[in-house]
């Protein structure tokens, strides 16, 4: 059973894999709307349920042998879910064990360091699921769309611009992610790949619904106006930083019921993959667990089960 729960999450997430070094067309390559054949939300909520149970089990599992972390980063346009995607796939699971980091407008503090020295500070420990609502890939995305915000970061090279800043921001990227890949930390890249339209249709239903307008601003509509150059960066970002350490997913987020489905199946593969055991105490331990099990046996009150749970383990 478990072998083909494994391949059936392959098979789902495996035309989602950016392939290394492949050079991705996102108009040709991924289709937004993307359904994998599943028929309707009812179906895809079924297995988002699936995943999450399992999900629960394996963070357990990570945070008991504590050699391993995840790393999730999310990346989409504004309306392309990465909120409800955190929500949704993180529901069941211990949130003692979670942290999420988001990534606003660098502060001075942040600025008077490199790049990638704040999202360095917000990864997770061995035993935790880290989650980046917007990553470090911003510096490659959104710097890249408004160049202008290079002033700000001080660099001793100002003359370097262009092709060749980007291509030495892919290269560092991918080199610190192999570095923490190195060290235990699984790194997931999922890029919610949303529509034009859809987003147009998301971005009314935020100005209709008056519950949704703080949901909304102008800026929100100046970066709509930028989608051909955002298109442009995240092709490139793509095409140079999937690697087979830490590999993208392009994940079709115009049905949110679907978009969540393949983020659970993409990180619940991917603890899988690490294949995490409940750590082995020793027999000294063992030895010493049962002399105090004895102990509390005997302090069972008159008419009390020596050991409620014995029962319960022979019914299992």
């Amino acid at each position: 059973m478990k072998n083909k729960r494994a391949e059936r999450i392959a098979e789902l997430i495996e035309p989602l894999r950016v392939e290394p070094g492949a050079k991705v067309r996102l108009s040709k390559d991924f289709d937004p709307a993307r359904t994998s054949g599943l028929k309707n939300k009812r179906q895809g909520k079924e297995l988002l349920g699936e995943g999450i149970a399992l999900l629960a089990d394996h963070q357990r599992r990570l945070a008991a042998e504590g050699t391993h972390g995840v790393l999730l980063c999310l990346q989409a346009l504004d309306a392309g879910g990465k909120d409800g995607t955190i929500r949704h796939v993180m529901s069941g699971v211990n949130p003692q064990g979670v942290r999420v980091a988001g990534f606003k407008v660098p502060s001075p503090d942040e600025l008077s360091h490199d790049y990638l020295w704040r999202y360095s500070r917000a990864l997770p420990r061995r035993g935790e699921i880290g989650i980046f609502n917007r990553s470090h890939y911003e510096e490659v995305l959104v710097v890249r769309v408004h160049p202008e915000l290079l002033d700000r970061q001080r660099l001793p090279c100002r003359k370097q611009s262009g092709k060749a800043l980007w291509r030495n921001r892919y290269r560092e990227i991918n080199e610190w992610e192999r570095y923490l890949t190195d060290n235990g930390l699984r790194v997931i890249k999922l890029f919610l790949n949303l529509s034009k339209e859809e987003q147009r249709v998301r971005f009314l239903k935020r100005i209709d619904v008056p519950e949704r307008n703080w949901k909304f601003s102008a800026a929100d509509a100046r970066e709509r106006a930028r989608w051909d150059d955002y298109q442009d960066a995240f092709e490139d970002m793509l095409s140079a930083t999937s690697t087979h350490w830490a590999p993208w997913y392009v994940v079709p987020a115009d049905h949110k019921w679907y978009a969540r489905t393949c983020a659970a199946a993409v990180l619940l593969h991917t603890l899988m993959d690490i294949d995490q055991q409940y750590p082995d105490i020793g027999d000294k331990a063992r030895h010493e667990l049962e002399l105090e099990k004895r102990q509390l046996e005997k302090e069972a009150p008159t008419g009390a089960a020596a050991d409620p749970n014995a029962a319960g383990r022979r019914a299992r």
